[in-house]
């Protein structure tokens, strides 16, 4: 009021001076002096009253946004639920802090990397895939069960919720969500429930089947291995990740890694005897009595049989876990480490228990026809390898133009989609003993 007030002054003595010395300026232009007050006492008192209006709403909007983000910066700081975002190209955008509990990585680790990092895209796309009759993909989803692959390469079983971002032309632009790991509380009520009905079931009918995915070499590019994947026919909503992550979490884990191997070795009959065969088994399985038994009446020669170590949990003490494989290695079979270069966990796999085969995660691969740091990293694992007097195998190959990059770098074999695709069917793999065209 008091602007107003002495705006309303300055603009009366600017009309009234004139005039009360005997300069009437408003005559020569035909106006007489009423005019020029009425717009002072009306038209300006308006229009600085719009001004005082408008700067007082900006400053109230200022205010609004700083609540806005000092309550957005607490949410962010106090959640226990991890908020994350990818571009288009599944790469992280955002990570909140409580990522680091989650995953182990701080947000600045995660930027700008894949999301295949933290979960398998082939893991997630079967979970949704079991949702896509239930749920609107475009509206997004809520209470998803996935398995995060954690920096010390644990596995962690958590909750997924998310939606599609668009653009302006109304195009998917990535994704963005939230994610919480099933807490103790959560996890003992599903044991005494649903999963460990679902587990056992499994275990008592059995019903599992075995997929092979053919290794190639990169140089005569014929394929030379095979590798066991699980799959769950008679629960094709959940992925074979989860369902692995679910029994560990109703410790049955081992059981059902035991009848995965079993299976996976008497389907290995079907295969062409030159080819090897890859089978997956976390560190705990590898002490289960129960292995030497196994293999020693599987009716496959020791010698095709490559055992990958897999990080479904960490290991705190490698002295049993390579007493465990020691005898292995002596009857002829071949260890590999798998998903080298994923996380330290991997790599420590590298180091204490000097592997015969080294597969490096499609995180590396991918890619690395375009990213030098990823070619670096091939090349070095390239050397290290020779080093060691250890196989490297690329996997996760998926386009020409990686093939062409894993090759040049000296990688002898590889494995994606681009060379062969998992199949269960064994009219698939007696092909696949067939010499290249």
């Amino acid at each position: 009021m008091y602007a107003i007030f002495a705006m309303e002054l300055c603009v009366a003595l600017a009309v009234g001076l004139p005039y009360l010395f005997g300069d009437d300026s408003w005559e020569a232009w035909g106006w007489p002096v009423w005019i020029a007050d009425v717009f002072s006492l009306l038209v300006v008192p308006l229009v600085v009253f719009a001004s005082f209006s408008l700067v007082r709403q900006q400053l109230r909007e200022r205010a609004e946004a700083s609540r806005t983000t000092r309550l957005m910066d607490t949410v962010l700081t106090t959640s226990r639920e991890w908020l994350w975002a990818i571009g288009p190209d599944g790469r992280f955008t955002f990570s909140s802090p409580a990522g680091v509990e989650l995953t182990g990585y701080e947000p600045s680790e995660l930027l700008g990397r894949h999301f295949r990092l933290i979960i398998d895209p082939d893991d997630l796309a079967d979970a949704l895939q079991g949702r896509a009759s239930t749920e609107d993909a475009t509206a997004g989803w809520s209470g998803l069960h996935a398995v995060c692959r954690h920096k010390d390469g644990s596995r962690v079983l958590v909750e997924v919720s998310g939606r599609t971002l668009r653009d302006a032309a109304g195009r998917p632009a990535g994704f963005e969500g939230t994610s919480r790991a099933l807490d103790p509380g959560t996890a003992d009520t599903l044991a005494t429930g649903e999963i460990r009905s679902r587990v056992e079931a499994v275990l008592a009918g059995r019903s599992l089947m075995t997929a092979f995915q053919p290794i190639r070499s990169l140089e005569s590019d014929s394929i030379v291995g095979a590798e066991a994947l699980t799959r769950f026919p008679g629960s094709p909503d959940i992925s074979p990740e989860v369902m692995f992550a679910e029994a560990t979490a109703v410790e049955l884990d081992v059981e059902l890694e035991i009848l995965a191997f079993e299976t996976a070795l008497a389907a290995a009959k079907g295969l062409p005897i030159a080819l090897s065969v890859s089978v997956n088994l976390s560190p705990r399985a590898y002490l289960d009595a129960r292995l030497s038994d196994i293999l020693e009446h599987s009716g496959i020669s020791t010698s095709r049989i490559v055992l990958e170590v897999t990080e479904r949990h960490h290991v705190v003490d490698y002295g049993p876990l390579a007493a465990a494989l020691a005898p292995l290695r002596c009857r002829g079979l071949r260890i590999a480490v798998d998903d080298a270069g994923a996380g330290f966990a991997s790599m420590r796999h590298v180091l204490l228990l000097k592997p015969d085969v080294i597969k490096l995660d499609r995180e590396i691969i991918a890619g690395i026809d375009t990213d030098p740091g990823q070619r670096a990293l091939g090349a070095a694992m390239v050397g290290f390898a020779k080093e060691i007097g250890a196989a490297l195998v690329a996997e996760g190959i998926e386009t020409e133009a990686e093939l062409s990059a894993v090759a040049e770098l000296g990688m002898t074999a590889g494995q994606g989609y681009l060379l062969g695709r998992p199949s269960v069917r064994p009219e698939d793999w007696a092909r696949w003993g067939e010499a290249p065209n």
